[in-house]
């Protein structure tokens, strides 16, 4: 297996940048009325599609140390076709996975329209945000290839 550059270490400034965007995605979250479950739940899910094993560690604790249940985690994956997630969950996880895989365009436009159902617009972009940053991280850990510790 060949060596990989850790490129967080060899580019500290670029990811300093990408910290920077984490920081202000959290807070643009928060003030949206995203609860914190919602937001690991996009990290998770996110996490899961890109296959990032750092990643999913990571937000895993956080999304325990936030309140949500080993339960609700466990089946994650297969969240359609549980009744364990609200509908603003539900649409959150549909929006990250359309964002996820943005060429999918069936798939979008149905995550949209259940988003607009049940999200209100500034949370909406929130989710779109929270999705489009944990795949950058996702990137970062998955190309470094990250251990989990």
């Amino acid at each position: 297996m060949t060596r990989r550059i850790f490129i967080d270490k060899q580019s500290p400034k670029a990811y300093h940048a990408l910290l920077q965007t984490s920081e202000a995605v959290r807070t643009t979250a928060a003030e949206a009325g995203l609860e914190r479950t919602v937001v690991e739940l996009v990290n998770l899910r996110v996490s899961q599609l890109n296959g990032c094993a750092f990643c999913l560690d990571l937000h895993t604790k956080a999304a325990l140390r936030a309140g949500d249940s080993p339960r609700r985690l466990g089946v994650l994956a297969a969240w359609r076709d549980t009744g364990l997630f609200s509908p603003l969950e539900r649409a959150a996880l549909a929006l990250a996975e359309a964002t996820t895989f943005p060429a999918d365009a069936a798939a979008q436009e149905a995550a949209y329209a259940d988003a607009r159902e049940a999200l209100t617009e500034d949370q909406i972009s929130a989710v779109i945000w929270v999705a489009v940053t944990i795949n950058a991280f996702n990137r970062v850990s998955v190309m470094s290839r990250h251990p989990v510790r």
